[in-house]
């Protein structure tokens, strides 16, 4: 294959004022839709490489890892939990990689459904925009009701309301004051999460061969009988000892699954990136390595200093008010080590609010994106002079409210509900990712385009996308199994709802504007990238012009 050839494919020579891109059969898809707005009505690439690959650590590690990973100890025992995070980290990586080729090839404004519009089908993109908006909208209060659970370790006398409104008035101010010093202070936030769960993994080591107040040597004692190594997860109801051992490795599959759902947000930050197609393939690499080793370490160290028997582990729809949120936690306590607990119960804290302040950004940012498209009202694509979508986070932040469902069920009750919506939701933005992938390969090659000649070409293609499409498929139509025994209305609808949704919102656009496919030889992979590259040249020239970089500066720009 060669690089592209524009004599050869005149969907690249419609004319500037021409306002479609494709013949009436294949649809409604107007060329403007594809490049981005103009700079008084656009997003400021204000985020720096740094900025960028701690942004999508912290919106990655929050929840997830920290306190739902108690719950999937307890189901699969440590083996099965490290099994699970092992696995769906593989399945991880290779969404990531497809999205940073993509990413990288053409970092727009409109994040990853305005992929799904240029090279699937704009029905396609509309209804994994208004998915991913969803979930974003719903894990913000996740993280704010998690953040409740944590408070409530030391203090359940102030009624957990007080705190929820605390709390969002926080991560709303640190969205309104825009892009480029929400970066900067998530990029510290998510430092502290670094060195903190550097310092837990330690701790965890440190306990497990015998540096603990009691000097007991723990080793590999809680992966035997009758902790593990595998976990019993609904044993008195399927009454068979190997079916609810594989029970409770697939339930350790869906926790990891919502616990790494949130790696793909690099897919819409590219919009405000410094130099994106230098920076994004960077990011991408950052983030995979430390999420490997944050996560599939950290789940190894918790198998061993926590029994999955132990009592005081945050489970889903059983905890109470006060039980200790996070494993390590429960470890220090175990041992007998005091103060500490309390330590790692105000970093945690720290977590989640990161991570609701990176969900917040998110959700504003695809709302924008879905409005710069006409996928979403005007009124939403507006912004301040700082590059603040204001519309769309004032949206965002009124869907907090959802998190004052806790006041009227339990913080581990709603909790579940949350964790199940956003799984799907998120399952779904993974499979769309991957298979907007797999058409992104085939149109590059009808079009006679090198993948070669990429600015980050993805490994493992195209077997990894397809590998990451129907593993998640798989996980995500089996996870809510535990609802049917017995069956529980609440739970069933939580996890399953997002299905149907998606498949309403990709129907009803697809008949109302009777958009088709679009033909991989028709894909326009051109449509405004040369603004694009216009824009990172000047970029790069204004870099140059400061001159030569101190090794501190490098360095500095290299965290």
């Amino acid at each position: 294959m060669t690089d592209y050839d524009s004599e050869k494919h005149p969907v690249e020579k419609i004319s500037e004022t021409s306002s479609d891109v494709l013949p009436d059969v294949d649809g409604t898809y107007a060329r403007e839709e594809l490049i981005d707005p103009s700079k008084e009505e656009t997003l400021h690439r204000s985020l720096s490489a740094r900025q960028i690959s701690m942004i999508a650590l912290g919106g990655a590690v929050g929840t997830g890892l920290i306190i739902g990973s108690g719950t999937a100890l307890v189901r699969g025992g440590p083996l099965g939990l490290l099994l699970g995070y092992t696995f769906v980290g593989m399945v991880c990586y290779m969404v990531m990689v497809a999205l940073g080729e993509m990413s990288a090839y053409l970092p727009h404004k409109k994040g990853f459904p305005g992929y799904s519009t240029r090279f699937v089908d704009p029905a396609f993109g509309f209804a994994l925009g208004w998915n991913y908006l969803l979930k974003y909208l719903i894990v913000t209060p996740n993280n704010i009701n998690a953040a409740g659970v944590v408070i409530q370790y030391w203090n359940d006398s102030i009624h957990i309301a007080v705190w929820m409104v605390i709390f969002i008035a926080f991560i709303f101010f640190v969205n309104l004051l825009g892009v480029r010093v929400f970066g900067e202070l998530e990029f510290w936030f998510s430092s502290i999460k670094v060195i903190t769960l550097i310092g837990l993994i330690l701790m965890g080591i440190i306990i497990d061969l015998g540096g603990n107040p009691g000097h007991d040597r723990i080793g590999f004692r809680y992966w035997k009988h009758p902790n593990g190594p595998m976990g019993h997860y609904l044993l008195d109801q399927v009454h068979s000892e190997h079916l609810s051992i594989f029970l409770g490795f697939w339930a350790t599959l869906t926790n990891a699954l919502f616990a790494y759902i949130g790696t793909e947000l690099i897919g819409v930050t590219v919009g405000e990136a410094q130099a994106p197609r230098k920076n994004i393939p960077i990011a991408i690499r950052r983030t995979f390595f430390r999420i490997v080793v944050f996560y599939i370490g950290g789940v190894f160290v918790i198998g061993l200093i926590v029994p999955s028997t132990d009592n005081a582990i945050f489970v889903a729809n059983k905890s109470k008010a006060g039980a200790a949120a996070s494993p390590f936690v429960v470890a220090t306590t175990l041992v007998g080590i005091k103060v500490l607990n309390h330590v790692i119960n105000g970093c945690i804290l720290l977590f989640v609010l990161s991570a609701a302040n990176s969900d917040l950004y998110i959700a504003s940012r695809t709302l924008y994106g879905l409005a710069i498209e006409g996928k979403a009202p005007r009124l939403f694509a507006r912004v301040n002079r700082m590059g603040v979508p204001y519309p769309a986070l004032i949206l965002s932040v009124m869907f907090c409210g959802l998190v004052f469902l806790n006041v009227s069920s339990s913080s581990s009750k709603v909790f579940t509900w949350f964790v199940n919506l956003v799984s799907t939701f998120g399952a779904i933005t993974w499979m769309c990712i991957c298979y907007t992938h797999i058409r992104f390969m085939k149109a590059l090659k009808a079009q006679g385009f090198s993948r070669d000649n990429l600015p980050y070409k993805a490994p493992f293609q195209p077997f990894g996308s397809w590998f990451a499409l129907i593993s998640t498929g798989i996980i995500m139509i089996f996870k809510g199994f535990d609802t049917f025994i017995p069956f529980t209305t609440d739970t069933f609808v939580t996890s399953y709802i997002a299905i149907p949704a998606f498949v309403l919102f990709w129907a009803s656009y697809k008949i109302w504007y009777r958009t088709k496919v679009i033909p991989v030889e028709r894909v326009d992979l051109i449509t405004g990238k040369r603004e694009i590259d216009e824009e990172e040249e000047r970029f790069n020239h204004e870099e140059a012009m400061k001159g030569p970089r101190t090794k501190w500066e490098k360095v500095w720009d290299s965290l």
